[in-house]
């Protein structure tokens, strides 16, 4: 059915559809007014301190670092050279990413039969959802894992579709971009390959494209796994200790009622249930169904954290959306309209409360307080500036004779990207940090003597280092509460650390 028209079945089949130009305008121009809309608001507040790691690493190139393969620091390395310091040009490419997963969903609705309907929904669904909106607004490594995973269930898709195994080629490619951008895709590849084995698609291992596929995925991969290999897979030791530390702060408890409304619009529930149901029901595309219920599986027994799946629906939005156009085609006109009305009233409903917290929408005013009382994202992008600031103030303050040779040493990353980016305007040295990869980038050959120390306690500066002393605070002028506001609001002057530096750097390594 395409545009509530009956197709002859060995078209859809074929996948013959009747191209509609008009369906594909719409699906850009979704596409498009979301980029629009990110591109406006993404300059309104600050770097978040992620986004700071990632412009650190950056200017740091390598085959891998410790919180997350080499990808998303290359691609802020090409944005750095592009547009420099900017917050709308450094995002630009996450903005695209998610332009792109909004078009794809709609060549996933058209490829599984649906007609325009099917694909505007589908696509509206996906985009007046947190996670997916979540990602345009800011420069991380989850915006393009999403993309790759919604590519992966499109290829997939058009795997099955047309049963041409030369598709595992680009599945395995996009497989390979996967694993160098986030680890957490090997859930999505256990589905992919429990899909396989589950489904018809078994019939795929005994040709040479799917090896192939396997192939050029592990090909791609291999700078990093070497990486990995030369330190000794340090980068497990940092996911075991974060996953630690979600558990034990409770940021998995919530995994499944994450799903219904993190993951995709609340109102989209209908959408998504009746796409798993779909490609369950589907002897051709079972194996879709697969590729979302051993991921959600082996995550909720693993307690992961819920927004890890969201880039899984998609593809069920995209079947589901299919599945309601032909049911809506078979009620009178009152009842599709009421149907339809309902639908997208609801999904605008929702989206409008998700675009309100999640956005920057207004600089200032109750629109903004809305946001950063409830979205504590934003907030971390407040007073990174201001930070900067004051440490340079406190730098300047020192006798002539300590100026020169005082260091900064940081307590996370955040701050160690806040000083590493902005700080030469103030003409700040590198700071010093025990976090994540900068730890092993090691310490100055020739260390300082004297340490301007952020991210301490009281208690924890004076047994690390020698005669530290309050030298001035770290917050904001909006008084905006974050974690730089309140775990950790005084800065230190301090001698060198107690232990001297090859003692003190072992020990005091740390992840985050």
């Amino acid at each position: 059915m395409a545009n509530g028209t009956v197709v002859d079945p060995a078209c859809e089949k074929d996948g013959l559809l009747p191209r509609d130009r008009l369906s594909v305008y719409a699906v850009f121009g979704i596409a498009a007014a979301v980029a629009l809309v990110h591109l406006a608001t993404n300059g309104r507040y600050g770097f978040h301190r992620d986004e700071l790691q990632f412009l650190s690493d950056a200017r740091h190139l390598d085959w891998g670092f410790v919180a997350y393969p080499p990808l998303t620091p290359f691609l802020e390395r090409i944005g750095l050279a592009i547009f420099g310091l900017s917050l709308v040009g450094l995002r630009l490419f996450s903005v695209i990413a998610q332009a792109v997963a909004l078009v794809v969903t709609g060549l996933m609705a058209r490829d599984l039969g649906g007609g325009r309907l099917a694909q505007v929904t589908a696509v509206l669904a996906v985009a007046l959802s947190p996670l997916p909106l979540f990602e345009g607004t800011e420069f991380q490594y989850t915006s393009f894992g999403f993309l790759w995973w919604v590519l992966i269930a499109y290829f997939t898709i058009r795997l099955l579709k047309s049963g041409d195994p030369r598709w595992w080629m680009a599945i395995g490619a996009v497989v390979g971009l996967g694993l160098l951008t986030k680890y957490d895709i090997v859930f999505y590849i256990a589905g992919i390959l429990g899909g396989v084995a589950l489904s018809r698609a078994r019939k795929f291992l005994l040709s040479g494209w799917f090896w192939g596929g396997i192939a050029l995925a592990l090909l791609i991969f291999l700078p990093n796994f070497l990486w990995l290999l030369r330190h000794h897979f340090i980068s497990y030791d940092f996911l075991l200790s974060i996953h630690k530390r979600d558990v034990g702060e409770g940021r998995a408890e919530h995994f499944f009622l994450d799903q219904f409304w993190l993951c995709a619009n609340l109102f989209a529930v209908p959408l998504w249930l009746a796409g798993l149901i779909g490609f369950l029901r589907s002897p051709r595309y079972r194996m879709l169904a697969w590729m979302y219920l051993i991921p959600i599986t082996v995550l909720a027994l693993g307690k992961g954290r819920g927004y890890y799946m969201a880039a899984a629906y998609p593809m069920l939005l995209a079947m589901g959306a299919v599945a309601a156009e032909r049911w809506v085609a078979v009620l009178p006109l009152w009842g599709r309209r009421t149907v339809l009305g309902a639908l997208f009233a609801g999904l605008a409903l929702n989206g409008a409360f998700v675009c309100a917290v999640i956005l920057p929408l207004a600089p200032a005013g109750p629109l903004r307080d809305f946001a950063l009382k409830n979205n504590g994202d934003l907030c971390e992008e407040i007073g990174w500036d201001e930070l900067v600031r004051t440490v340079a103030g406190i730098r300047d303050s020192l006798p002539p004779e300590q100026r020169g040779s005082a260091g900064i040493l940081v307590g996370n990353y955040g701050e160690q990207g806040a000083i590493e980016m902005l700080g030469p305007a103030y003409h700040l040295p590198r700071p010093i940090s025990m976090t994540n990869s900068a730890w092993l980038r090691g310490y100055p050959a020739n260390p300082p003597s004297m340490l301007i120390v952020l991210g301490f306690s009281k208690e924890g500066a004076d047994k690390a280092f020698t005669g530290c002393r309050l030298a001035g605070h770290n917050g904001n002028s909006d008084k905006v509460k974050n974690e730089e506001s309140e775990s950790h609001p005084d800065i230190f002057v301090c001698g060198g650390p107690r232990l001297g530096w090859s003692e003190f750097w072992k020990e005091y390594q740390a992840f985050g």
